[in-house]
C-alpha cells in the first residue's frame, strides 16, 4: 500500500522533474489536502536511451494523487516547461493556465494531439494577471528570458508566499515584452516572501547574462561586415525576441528573409498572432531566396544544435533549395545545449570542408543567455529578501553552488532538494519530510515506457554488445548467426566453430536432460557465448531458438 502523503496544514514543495537535471521540468507544491503543479515539461532523448525521441518525468506520484490536483500553471513555452502536456494532460485530467503566447503554444499542442476539447485551458493576463485556486492564489509576474512571455508565479498560500521564478534573466533592453521593474520586485520583497525557489541553469557565470539590445548591435554589425555574401542566422527558434532582431538587422542591412524550418514558421505564426513580430519582414520562399543577388539575403535557420534533420543540417550535406558556396557565413546566434557538441562539430566540420565562414558567440557578441549570472541572482536576492532559498533547474552542482551563493548572501535558510524530495517550508523550518519515487519515461515510437525497463535495457546491451542468434532445427542440426560482432574476415570460421562448439554441447548432455528443452537450450546459449567471447572479446546477448521437427 503506497503512502497517503496527503498535505496537512503546511506548505510543501516536491519536484518530480528539473532538480538534479536540466529539463523536464515538473514542481508540485501542497497544502491543506491539495496540490498544484507548475510546469509540465520534457527533454529530448539521450543517448543512454537508443532509438528514444523524447525524456518525461514519471508523473506516477500526482497520477496516483489526480482527486487532490486542482491545476497546473505554466510558467512560459519552452519545451522542457510546457513539452510533455499532450502526453500526461488529459489522464491528469485538471485545467491548464498560461499567459496568451503560451496557451497559444499550447493549444496547437493540443491540437495536433486530439485533445484540444478534452482539456481545460484557462487564460490568464500576462500582465500581472491573477487567479485563486484552492488555498493558493496565482499571480503572472513578466520576467525576461529567451522566449516572449517568460514569467515568474507569486504564489500566495495561507503559509506564505512563494516566488517562483521560472526560466529569467535581468536584461535592460529586452526588445520584447516589458519585465517587472527592480522597484516592483523590491515591493513584493517588502511585503514578506517565504521561499524563493530559483532557476540555477546559469550560477557558474560570474558576469550577467547580457542584453538583448547587445545582441541586436553584435548582428548588425556582422551582418554589415559581410556585404556581397549570403549570411544565415541559426538560433532557436522559440526566441521570439531574437526574430525581431534578426528582422531589424535584415531591415537595417537592405536583405530579404528567408526563414528554414517548421518550428520557426510554426513560432512566427503563433508570435503574431499575440501581437508580437508585428513588423517582422514578409519572408521570401526559398525559389525567389536563391535568385537574389548573393549579398541581399539573409536565411534564419533551424538546426543550430545539429539536428540531423534540420535545415542547417541539410544544407551543410547541400541536400536543400538553399544553398551556401565558399566564403558565405553562417552565424551560430545560439549556445551550445551540453550534449549537441558532436552533432554540432558534425555540422561545421562540413561546412567548414566548404569553405563556408562561421562565427559564434565565442566570438562576436550575438547571443546572450536566457538563465541569470551570479550578479543577476544576487540582486534578486536582495530585492526578494525570502527566508528560504530552494534552488531548482540545474544539476546538482548547479543547485548545490546556488545554495553556497544563496547563503552568502545572507539568506536564512538554504534547501538543496533533489527530484522524489518532499520539502516541508511552513510552518516552522524547513526540513525533508521523506523520498518518494521518481524517474524517466520515454517515448520510443508510439508508446510511453520505463527509461530503465527491459526494452530500453536490451537495447543498450545489444548496442554495446550485438546478438548472436542459434537455431536448433530438432535433427540435429545447429545454425549461428552473430549481429554486431566484430569479426569481420574471421565471421565464417567463428561460426563454424561456435556451431561445432553448440553439437559437442549438446552431445555431452547427460541423459536426463536431454529431453529438457530448457537444459538444451541454456547448455546451447553457453557454449555459443564461450565462443563469441573466445573470438571476439565480446559477450552478446544470446538467444536460442528451438525448431520442432516434422
Amino acid at each position: 500500500m503506497k503512502k497517503d502523503f496527503t498535505p496537512q496544514d503546511e506548505l510543501l514543495f516536491l519536484a518530480l522533474g528539473g532538480s538534479g537535471e536540466i529539463g523536464m521540468n515538473v514542481n508540485l507544491y501542497g497544502c491543506q489536502g491539495k496540490w498544484l503543479m507548475v510546469d509540465l515539461g520534457m527533454s529530448f532523448g539521450a543517448s543512454e536511451y537508443p532509438g528514444t525521441e523524447l525524456m518525461f518525468a514519471d508523473p506516477e506520484f500526482i497520477e496516483d494523487r489526480r482527486k487532490d490536483l486542482l491545476g497546473i500553471v505554466l510558467t512560459h513555452g519552452h519545451e522542457d516547461h510546457i513539452g510533455a502536456i499532450p502526453y500526461f494532460a488529459d489522464e491528469l485530467g485538471v485545467p491548464l493556465y498560461a499567459t496568451p503566447f503560451t496557451a497559444d503554444l499550447i493549444m496547437r499542442k493540443l491540437e495536433e494531439a486530439g485533445l484540444s476539447n478534452a482539456i481545460e485551458l484557462n487564460v490568464i493576463d500576462e500582465d500581472h494577471g491573477s487567479f485563486d485556486i484552492g488555498p493558493f492564489n496565482i499571480t503572472y509576474l513578466p520576467l525576461a528570458h529567451s522566449i516572449a512571455e517568460g514569467n515568474a508565479l507569486l504564489i500566495e498560500s495561507p503559509y506564505g508566499r512563494i516566488f517562483h521564478t521560472g526560466d529569467w534573466k535581468l536584461d535592460e533592453e529586452p526588445i520584447i515584452g516589458e519585465p517587472t521593474t527592480e522597484d516592483e520586485l523590491a515591493e513584493i520583497g517588502d511585503e514578506g516572501v517565504l521561499a524563493l525557489v530559483c532557476d540555477s541553469t546559469n550560477v557558474f557565470n560570474p558576469v550577467p547574462s547580457g542584453s538583448e539590445g547587445a545582441v541586436y548591435r553584435g548582428l548588425l554589425e556582422e551582418v554589415q561586415k559581410h556585404a556581397g555574401k549570403r549570411v544565415l542566422v541559426t538560433t532557436f527558434a522559440s526566441n521570439v525576441a531574437r526574430l525581431q532582431t534578426l528582422g531589424e538587422v535584415a531591415k537595417e542591412t537592405g536583405r530579404q528573409l528567408c526563414v528554414a524550418g517548421r518550428s520557426l514558421d510554426r513560432m512566427i505564426s503563433v508570435a503574431q498572432a499575440n501581437g508580437y513580430l508585428q513588423d517582422f519582414p514578409e519572408p521570401v520562399d526559398f525559389d525567389r531566396a536563391m535568385d537574389l543577388p548573393r549579398g541581399n539575403l539573409m536565411i534564419i535557420a533551424t538546426g543550430g544544435q545539429g539536428e540531423p534533420r534540420a535545415a542547417l543540417s541539410r544544407i551543410a550535406e547541400d541536400n536543400h533549395p538553399l544553398a551556401l558556396d565558399r566564403g558565405d557565413v553562417i552565424l551560430f546566434s545560439s549556445r551550445v545545449i551540453p550534449g549537441n557538441e558532436m552533432s554540432i562539430g558534425r555540422v561545421q566540420n562540413l561546412l567548414a570542408e566548404r569553405g563556408i565562414v562561421m562565427v559564434t558567440d565565442r566570438q562576436s557578441e550575438i547571443h546572450v543567455s536566457g538563465h541569470p549570472g551570479r550578479p543577476e541572482l544576487e540582486a534578486l536576492y536582495g530585492w526578494i529578501r525570502p527566508e528560504i532559498l530552494v534552488p531548482v533547474h540545474g544539476e546538482v552542482r548547479h543547485m548545490q553552488e546556488q545554495a553556497r551563493l544563496g547563503a552568502a548572501n545572507g539568506i536564512p535558510h538554504n534547501v538543496f532538494q533533489k527530484n522524489g524530495d518532499i520539502i516541508r517550508l511552513a510552518p516552522g523550518k524547513p526540513e525533508k519530510l521523506a523520498e518518494v519515487r521518481t524517474g524517466r519515461l520515454v517515448l520510443d515510437g508510439d508508446l510511453i515506457i520505463p527509461s530503465d525497463g527491459d526494452a530500453i535495457t536490451m537495447r543498450r546491451r545489444l548496442a554495446h554488445s550485438g546478438i548472436l542468434l542459434v537455431v536448433l532445427d530438432g535433427q540435429g542440426g545447429v545454425m549461428v548467426e552473430g549481429i554486431g560482432l566484430p569479426l569481420d574476415e574471421d565471421y565464417n570460421d567463428f561460426v563454424e566453430e561456435a556451431q561445432a562448439d553448440v553439437v559437442d554441447a549438446l552431445v555431452k548432455l547427460r541423459k536426463g536432460r536431454r529431453d529438457n528443452p530448457d537444459a538444451i537450450k541454456e547448455a546451447a546459449r553457453l557454449a555459443a557465448r564461450r565462443a563469441a567471447q573466445r573470438w571476439s572479446g565480446k559477450k552478446p546477448q544470446t538467444r536460442v531458438i528451438m525448431v520442432d521437427a516434422e
